[in-house]
């Protein structure tokens, strides 16, 4: 879903009538934030616990930061009506590292994370 919206042309909208500060910086910063949310829970499932919570939390952060790299350059590269920047990118990566830093905090040594095995 975030390489379809990444990617599609939104030129023919017409966004006159709402006007939000930043919306791009905003969606980018949501989309990478639920991304590593749901990241680090899938990858915890899919291992069924077998993968430590710092772990999981790393190769997400890895790859949510690399694949809007990855995004941006697609845009950059494929794109007649999109444009790459490195702010899109920071928002990537700050949204990514709330994300993760969310799960650590929520499944700390006080709530940890289990799984039946």
């Amino acid at each position: 879903m975030i390489t379809i919206l990444s990617l599609f042309s939104f030129s023919g909208l017409d966004t006159r009538q709402v006007n939000i500060p930043y919306a791009d910086k905003i969606t980018h910063f949501f989309f990478y934030f639920v991304f590593a949310l749901l990241g680090c829970l899938f990858l915890r499932e899919r291992t069924r616990g077998g993968i430590k919570l710092s772990k999981a939390v790393l190769v997400i952060l890895l790859l949510a930061i690399g694949y809007g790299i990855f995004i941006e350059v697609l845009q950059y590269a494929i794109t007649t009506d999109r444009m790459a920047e490195i702010g899109d990118v920071l928002a990537n990566s700050i949204g990514a590292f709330l994300g993760i830093s969310l799960i650590k905090w929520y499944f700390s040594k006080e709530r940890p994370l289990k799984w039946k095995i």
